[in-house]
């Protein structure tokens, strides 16, 4: 192999290693002048700079006196970025190990700057090694992508369904609209059509909603459907009026609310509107779907009361 050559894929694999490339010590490890180095490094920074999926950049820096491969900050996450990202995931608790794991390996590796990785791992390896799966044991992030695409492609699925306190699953003709997720679990929200093999399905005016791990088998079909698009599904819209992901028609609570942080009370209810306020607390009135939010009413104790 030429000498050259040799030498250039020593430095780059070298910088991916992390390490630090200083001109006068290469020169001398190889036995050539500091140009000729220079000329070597500039061929991988070139080599970086041309390749628009590698979000790498080869870089001088002043502190360490040598040149060291980083991530281009415009294409990457930053460490706070990727730290929070991971932080959300592990507290979502929405995956088994299986698949959450690597889902957190290949953040760290893809986003994080090499001299942070160790930083940034050890913040989350505590949290990672006490790590609490969802007791549905499921995978399922692979379906994912086929019930996305589904939801994308207006295309209708069949699916075989496991409900609560029901040994036998049900059969469901649907047209996907949209997926959510809640709580520690993944949701389909789809419209249900009456098909022939399941005549007595009821066809609601709003969408039912599926926790995807409970869908034990699936079938997406070829037929296409049309919602038009003054009707068509919001996810954000839907998000702001469903508590708990109960499905159910539209329909306005009013409320007294006696604690201390009203703030929370927004937060849970994105429609919500402050009518007034008195000694006693605030009058607030919500746009909410189903009757799950009759679940977190009651649970508030003295704090809220239901006005209407």
């Amino acid at each position: 192999m030429d000498k050259k050559v040799e030498r250039v894929i020593n430095l780059y694999n070298r910088v991916l290693d992390g390490e630090v490339l200083v001109k006068s010590d290469e020169a001398m490890r190889y036995g050539v002048n500091e140009r000729s180095i220079q000329r070597d490094i500039e061929d991988i920074r070139a080599y970086f700079a041309n390749d628009p999926e590698s979000n790498r950049e080869l870089i001088y820096d002043r502190a360490k006196k040598g040149y060291v491969l980083v991530q281009n900050q415009k294409k990457s996450l930053t460490n706070s970025e990727i730290l929070t990202v991971c932080k959300i995931l592990l507290e979502s608790r929405s995956l088994v190990k299986e698949e959450m794991y690597p889902i957190l390996d290949k953040l760290l590796k893809c986003c994080v700057p090499y001299g942070n990785y160790k930083k940034v791992f050890e913040l989350i390896s505590n949290e990672k090694h006490h790590y609490l799966e969802p007791h549905h044991g499921k995978k399922f992030v692979e379906d994912m992508w086929d019930i996305g695409t589904a939801v994308y492609e207006h295309r209708l699925m069949r699916i075989r369904y496991k409900k609560l306190r029901e040994t036998e699953k049900v059969s469901r003709l649907i047209q996907p609209v949209g997926i959510m997720f809640s709580e520690y679990y993944f949701y389909l929200c789809a419209y249900i059509c009456v098909s022939d093999d399941n005549p007595d399905a009821v066809k609601h005016p709003f969408p039912t909603i599926y926790r995807i791990d409970r869908i034990a088998e699936y079938e997406i079909l070829e037929e296409h459907f049309h919602i038009p698009y003054a009707d068509r599904f919001q996810e954000g819209e839907f998000r702001k009026r469903i508590q708990f992901m109960f499905g159910g028609e539209l329909r306005t609570v009013k409320f007294l609310y006696k604690g201390l942080s009203i703030e929370s009370i927004l937060d849970r209810f994105p429609t919500a509107e402050i009518i007034s306020r008195s000694d006693q607390g605030w009058t607030v009135r919500a746009e909410v779907y189903g009757d799950g939010v009759d679940i977190w009413l009651r649970g508030q104790g003295d704090v809220i009361e239901v006005l209407d």
